[in-house]
């Protein structure tokens, strides 16, 4: 009888910032995939998260409150070649854990398309359009799930150390050196921020940053002017991935 083909261990990167309640559900579907490392990093949380980390995740690492540096940092801490960086408030079905799965042989990198979890019609044209735009362009945000090998991301520099947009930068430098594998399957991400602050106004509010940013704008100063720290209870992936 031949034998099963042995599965390519992967690190997961978790950043973040006061997701106890999100935190506790994406690590409950993380563990469909024994072959995968779960590495939460903590910007600083006082809501819980660490010890939620603490109990479902194989490690947690302590860091400023920053995506990308905290994305660093996790990437340093992990121990496996392919990485795979999900926001706290992304839930894994069992299909998206197959389908990388299969993606994790030689070199590469991708994402998965998004599904946002919110039942209003809008909210359906909002990730139909991130999916589309995404293909499109090559460039990914966090929401959808980038996967990449450790080989690419020292060959771009690692993850970019900025409070924002450090996904579309990251995608950028990716996209020159390597084709992405987009996967069809989808991971779902919370629509908290759309129905918050309604559709139009997040859209257009994500674009303008997208728009700044490709005009030569500092992310620091971009992430310090639109996105100021709204207290403790304030989470980091509401700080957003400029995703519609």
């Amino acid at each position: 009888m031949e034998a099963a083909p042995s599965v390519v261990p992967a690190s997961v990167v978790v950043p973040v910032f006061n997701d106890a309640e999100p935190l506790r559900s994406l690590l409950a579907d993380l563990r469909g995939d024994s072959a995968l490392e779960v590495v939460v990093v903590d910007g600083g949380s006082s809501d819980g998260s660490a010890a939620v980390a603490e109990r479902g995740a194989d490690a947690v690492v302590a860091a400023v409150r920053s995506r990308g540096g905290q994305l660093c940092a996790g990437a340093a801490r992990a121990s496996h070649d392919w990485l795979w960086f999900l926001h706290a408030d992304s839930r894994v079905s069992a299909a998206a854990l197959a389908a990388f799965q299969a993606v994790r042989g030689g070199c590469g990198w991708g994402w998965f398309d998004v599904r946002l979890s919110g039942a209003a019609w809008p909210l359906r044209v909002v990730e139909a359009s991130m999916n589309r735009r995404a293909a499109a362009t090559g460039i990914a945000t966090g929401d959808q799930g980038v996967f990449v090998h450790r080989r690419l991301l020292d060959a771009v520099g690692g993850v970019p150390r900025q409070p924002l947009m450090e996904d579309v930068e990251l995608c950028k430098r990716l996209r020159r050196i390597a084709k992405p594998r987009r996967l069809r399957e989808s991971i779902e991400t919370s629509s908290r921020r759309w129905e918050r602050d309604g559709v139009a106004r997040t859209v257009w509010g994500m674009w303008a940053l997208r728009l700044r940013y490709s005009l030569g704008e500092d992310a620091a100063a971009l992430a310090e002017r639109y996105y100021p720290d709204s207290g403790a209870d304030s989470r980091a992936d509401d700080r957003p991935s400029a995703g519609a």
